[in-house]
């Protein structure tokens, strides 16, 4: 009796764990519509972007920041259709830019010339993803 009981509980353990892996996204933000999530994230990182140094909410909309670009990029690296447009590239390099910095310089404020070149990136993905490109 104690063995199928063992067996039970593994079996339930193994299941709730499967059930939580597979569970959507993190911070529920992506939809799974590119054009969609793509727009979400620049707004997103642009909120996170502008706060100032001494905002209490800064140390919040980063590590909100490091999950939206980790479950976007997860999301859409490998679809097909997606990472042939000039959209996607071009917001992996903005992505690639900023979680580089958050990973070499978690303490440091972003340098005023990357918030410029993510600008102009995050400027270029939208009238990208209004082309449909």
């Amino acid at each position: 009796m104690k063995k199928y009981i063992s067996r039970l509980l593994a079996l339930v353990l193994v299941a709730a764990i499967t059930l939580v892996g597979c569970s959507g996204s993190p911070s529920g933000m992506l939809t799974g519509n590119y054009s969609k999530d793509t727009l979400a994230v620049v707004d997103s990182l642009r909120t996170a972007i502008l706060l100032p140094e001494d905002a209490p909410e800064k140390a919040e909309a980063q590590g909100q920041a490091r999950e939206v670009i980790n479950e976007f990029i997860a999301r859409y690296r490998r679809d097909n259709s997606v990472t042939t447009l000039s959209s996607f590239t071009t917001m992996r390099t903005a992505l690639n830019a900023l979680a580089g910095h958050y990973s070499s310089y978690p303490n440091r404020p972003i340098p005023d010339k990357l918030k410029e070149r993510l600008e102009q990136e995050f400027k270029q993905v939208e009238v990208a993803v209004s082309r449909g490109a």
